[in-house]
This record gives structure tokens, C-alpha cells and sequence, in this order.
């Protein structure tokens, strides 16, 4: 039996420059064991998120969160659609992330909301990295239902949900996810990153 946190992560990715070896550890497996996370463990991961740059120190990130077995589970589980419900049944949190699309001190649209909610997100996952919790990002569920279940005003934006739990085997995942179950490699940094003007391939 395997768990996610014992496959060995240079099989699959071989960084072309040298980094700091939790951001190449990170990635974002299915197989949970549905034992159940302290709420300690979430705020470290919300502590994490907290730090994170935002324009103007806006810090638009917004979580809603729900622990297994609590009343508040269910509401944030059928949010999703079979494929993510058929693993995330076996999550610790689930956590839907949104943005404030304004400025604090003014008012106004502020542009990078969703980007600065990408980096709190980042700081949050790779902190349960470093605590030997699995963290898994998705976009399969029902956005228009999350902003009226949880009761998200118009002039946020749900940006992503999350699972956070402990690691579990793949073995017990569906049998179409045990193949998917391993870190996915990156595209090369010439493909992505461009001196002085954007070449498009």
C-alpha cells in the first residue's frame, strides 16, 4: 500500500535550476485517509495565508471552511460535482476560497484581487506541505451555488475550493484515479517566460 507523501518526487521532477526542495515536493494528491485534522492544524494554514502579498496590503483572500462531521460539511461537500465528492469524501477541511474585489481604503476595483487570493492560497498549501498535510485545489464544483449558500456578497469572487487532509493509500481511491495519483512534471521556463516581448508558439 502507498501514500502520497511515499512517492519519491525525483522520479517525476527534475527541476532545471536549483530550488528550495518543498516547492518541488508540493503538489496536489487525491488519497486522503479521513482521519481528522485539530483546528491548530488549520490555523497554522490560515496563519500561512495570512502573510502573503496583496496590492496595497489589501489582503482580498476570504475562507469559508468546514471539518468533517460538523453540520457545516455537508453544505460544502455538495457543492461539488461526483468526480471531486468521490475522493474528497475522505478530506479532513473543505475550504472555499473568494476574493473582496475592492479596495479597503477606497473603494475602488482592485485588479489583482484574484492574484494576491493565488498567492495566499500558495502560502497556505505549501505550509501543509511542511506539516505532512495534503492539500488539493479544484475548480469542480458549483460557483453560482457556493456564493448563495455561503452567502458571499456580489462583490466578491469565488475563486477555487480546497481539500485538506492527511495522507492516505491509493489503493483506495477509485480505480480511475489511482493512475492520475502521482506529481505532475512542469513546462519548460522557455516556454513560459520571455525577454522583453511575449513570443507565442
Amino acid at each position: 500500500m502507498t501514500k502520497p507523501n511515499e512517492i519519491k518526487i525525483e522520479e517525476y521532477r527534475k527541476p532545471q535550476h536549483q530550488i528550495e526542495s518543498i516547492i518541488l515536493k508540493r503538489w496536489s494528491p487525491r488519497a486522503m485517509s479521513g482521519e481528522k485534522i485539530t483546528k491548530e492544524q488549520l490555523m497554522t494554514l490560515f496563519e500561512a495565508a495570512r502573510w502573503a502579498p496583496s496590492s496595497y496590503n489589501n489582503q482580498p483572500w476570504r475562507f469559508v471552511y468546514a471539518f468533517r462531521e460538523t453540520p457545516q460539511w455537508e453544505k460544502l461537500f455538495n457543492l461539488m460535482g461526483e468526480f471531486n465528492q468521490s475522493w474528497a469524501k475522505n478530506a479532513a477541511v473543505l475550504i472555499v476560497i473568494f476574493s473582496k474585489n475592492k479596495f479597503d481604503h477606497n473603494g475602488e476595483n482592485a485588479i489583482t484581487h484574484s492574484f494576491d487570493t493565488g498567492a495566499a492560497w500558495e502560502n497556505l498549501a505549501l505550509q501543509a506541505e511542511k506539516m505532512g498535510l495534503l492539500s488539493h485545489g479544484m475548480q469542480g464544483f458549483e460557483y453560482v451555488k457556493a456564493k448563495t449558500e455561503l452567502n458571499i456578497p456580489e462583490d466578491y469572487t469565488v475563486e477555487a475550493m480546497c481539500a485538506i487532509g492527511k495522507p492516505g493509500k491509493i489503493e483506495d481511491l477509485p480505480e480511475q484515479l489511482q493512475n492520475m495519483e502521482k506529481p505532475s512534471n512542469r513546462k519548460e521556463i522557455n516556454e513560459f517566460a520571455f525577454e522583453g516581448i511575449f513570443e507565442k508558439s
